[in-house]
């Protein structure tokens, strides 16, 4: 079985894809490591990256879709992988579609995550991380015993600047113009659940399997 997880900075994609990969013993494979991985290796792909990260250029399609191909041939025969982070735009579904096409692949189903911006400026804005051993807290959600200050070495906590709230402002913008397009393109295939991502953690891990049992199983 292989998932797409689709939804905006801040909706918790990351804490479910763990769980969810878990349950149905399924690879993880989000497109930050990967890249991340390829340039502390110094891949060939790599230092392809790194010559356009190096002169200030994003790393074009092309390139990511060679590393996705990678990691879908090297963990295709494990079970199943879902993506994280990936794909971004249209125009990455679609290379994404061809690619797997050519591997004889598919996509089983892309759970989209919905939350209001209003909940995703509390949830980003709120964050808060140790300098020293990288802890992060939330003011809101999982605040430090002593506020202003790490539990575990009494560092002051600091706001990373992607989570201030003009740059949060601008993330979700981007994501309304270049992601959102996505859902659309797997809802006209068919692919597409939604879920409420307001809620607590085990609400909204029970309403992804309950929508992946549906789809499975259908």
């Amino acid at each position: 079985m292989n998932l797409i997880f689709l939804g905006p900075p801040g909706a918790g994609k990351g804490t479910q894809a763990k769980r969810i990969c878990d349950k149905y013993n399924l690879t993880q494979i989000a497109t930050g490591d990967i890249l991340r991985e390829h340039l502390k290796n110094e891949t060939g792909l790599g230092k392809k990256a790194r010559e356009y990260i190096d002169a200030g250029n994003l790393v074009p399609n092309d390139l990511i879709i060679d590393m996705m191909r990678y990691e879908i041939e090297k963990n295709r025969s494990k079970g199943g992988y879902l993506l994280d982070g990936f794909p971004r735009t249209v125009t990455q579904a679609e290379a994404l579609d061809e690619l797997l096409n050519d591997l004889n692949d598919k996509i089983d189903v892309a759970i989209v995550l919905n939350v209001p911006n209003s909940e995703l400026m509390a949830r980003l804005t709120g964050r808060r991380v140790c300098p020293s051993c990288g802890t992060s807290y939330h003011l809101i959600f999982n605040p430090p015993a002593n506020e202003g200050v790490c539990d575990h070495d009494g560092e002051e906590l600091f706001q990373r600047k992607d989570d201030n709230e003009e740059t949060v402002n601008n993330r979700l913008e981007v994501y309304t113009k270049e992601t959102k397009p996505i859902i659309t393109y797997y809802e006209k295939q068919g692919l597409a659940h939604h879920v409420d991502g307001v809620g607590t953690v085990d609400e909204i891990f029970n309403l992804i399997n309950e929508g992946i049992d549906s789809f499975v199983n259908n």
